[in-house]
C-alpha cells in the first residue's frame, strides 16, 4: 500500500500552529516568528519527512530556481562541452537546468521558448540561431526574462553577451598554415554561415583572401561530402569550419586513396576531445567551450540578482592545437 504523502497541514497539526506559519516559515519568510518557532515547524517537517509541492512552493516564492539551455545539436560534443560548463556553475547555485535539443528547428524552439516560460523559467541560455528575434521581443523582453544569447546569432539589441573571439581563431588557422608554406588552399564552410562562422572566415581570408571555398553541412557527413571537391580543386591544405567537418573530410579521403598530412594538410576548429584521437591526431583552433558555458551561467545569474546593471560583454580567446594533421608542404 502506497504511503500517503504528508502535507502542510499535517506539518502544522503536529508543530501546534497555523498552516499559514508553517507555509511562511518553510518558504523562508520567518522575520516575525521567534527562533523556538521556527526551529519547531523545521524539526518537525523533517521528522515527518515532509516535501514541499515544487509548483506551489514557486507560486509563494515566485521564482522557480531553473535556466533553460536551448541547444541546436547536442550530438555535437562542442555544445556537450559549454552544457557541462553551464551546469557545472547553475548546480553550485542551486538552480536546475532545464535543457532542449531543438534539432535546428525553429518550431521546436519556438515551443521550448514557450514551455519553459510557462513552467516559470528564471532565465535562458540559448545557443541556437534559429530562434528569431521577434520571439526574443515578444516572449522574453515583454516577461522581462534575463537571457543570455552566444555568439551562435547576430546581434539582437541589448543584452549580456559571451563571445569567443573567432576572428583570431581563423587568422591563427591561417598563419599556422602560411608557415608550413601551403598557398593552395581551401576552406569548408556552410553555404549561410551563422555569424561566429562569417568571422572565422574572414580571420583567415586576412591571409588567404582567394582560397577555395568549398560548402558543406557541419557534419562529418558534410565534410567526407566535400572531400571529393577538395580532391578536385588541387590545394594542398584545408581549413574547416569545425571539427566534425574535419572529421568527415579525413574520412572522405582516406575512402579515395589519399594520406593525411601527406596529400592535404586539415585545420579544424573547435578542439573537441575527439581531435586527441584521431590518426593522425587534427590540428585544430580550440575554443574554451566549457569556460563558455561557465562565464554566460554566471553573467546570467548575476542579471538575475542585478536586473537594472550595465550590460557586460565577455569575450574569450582561442589558441592553435598543433597535431599531426599538418605539414610542411612538399612538391
Amino acid at each position: 500500500m502506497a504511503r500517503k504523502k504528508v502535507t502542510i497541514k499535517d506539518v502544522a497539526q503536529a508543530s501546534g500552529v497555523s498552516i499559514t506559519t508553517v507555509s511562511l516559515i518553510l518558504n523562508g519568510n520567518d522575520k516575525r516568528f521567534s527562533t523556538k518557532t521556527i526551529q519547531k515547524v523545521k524539526t518537525t517537517a523533517k521528522e515527518l519527512h515532509y516535501q514541499a509541492d515544487y509548483f506551489a512552493q514557486r507560486l509563494i516564492q515566485r521564482e522557480s530556481s531553473a535556466i533553460g539551455v536551448i541547444v541546436p545539436d547536442i550530438t555535437n560534443p562542442f555544445f556537450g562541452r559549454v552544457i557541462h560548463g553551464v551546469e557545472s556553475v547553475l548546480f553550485q547555485k542551486h538552480f536546475v537546468t532545464l535543457l532542449a535539443n531543438t534539432d535546428a528547428d525553429f518550431s521546436k524552439e519556438q515551443n521550448y521558448l514557450e514551455e519553459f516560460l510557462h513552467r516559470g523559467a528564471d532565465g535562458f541560455i540559448i545557443l541556437s540561431s534559429a530562434i528569431s528575434d521577434q520571439d526574443i521581443t515578444e516572449h522574453l523582453r515583454a516577461n522581462d526574462c534575463p537571457f543570455i544569447v552566444l555568439d551562435q546569432k547576430e546581434d539582437v539589441g541589448a543584452h549580456d553577451k559571451v563571445n569567443v573571439d573567432d576572428y583570431q581563431g581563423g587568422q591563427l588557422a591561417a598563419s599556422h598554415l602560411y608557415r608550413l608554406r601551403h598557398t593552395e588552399v581551401a576552406a569548408v564552410f556552410p553555404v549561410s554561415p551563422l555569424v561566429n562562422l562569417k568571422q572565422r572566415l574572414a580571420g583567415f581570408q586576412t591571409v588567404y583572401p582567394d582560397c577555395h571555398l568549398i560548402t558543406a553541412h557541419l557534419t562529418k557527413a558534410g565534410g567526407k561530402q566535400a572531400a571529393k571537391a577538395l580532391i578536385q580543386s588541387g590545394v594542398s591544405a584545408v581549413f574547416a569550419a569545425n571539427d566534425e567537418i574535419a572529421m568527415g573530410i579525413y574520412r572522405g579521403l582516406y575512402e579515395q586513396g589519399y594520406t593525411v598530412p601527406r596529400d592535404m594538410s586539415i585545420v579544424g576548429y573547435d578542439g573537441s576531445e575527439l581531435a586527441h584521437y584521431l590518426t593522425p591526431g587534427l590540428t585544430s583552433i580550440a575554443q574554451p567551450a566549457e569556460q563558455l558555458g561557465k562565464a554566460a551561467a554566471t553573467l546570467l545569474l548575476e542579471r538575475i540578482q542585478r536586473p537594472d546593471a550595465p550590460y557586460q560583454t565577455r569575450t574569450l580567446p582561442v589558441v592553435l592545437e598543433q597535431r599531426e594533421s599538418t605539414a610542411p608542404f612538399s612538391n
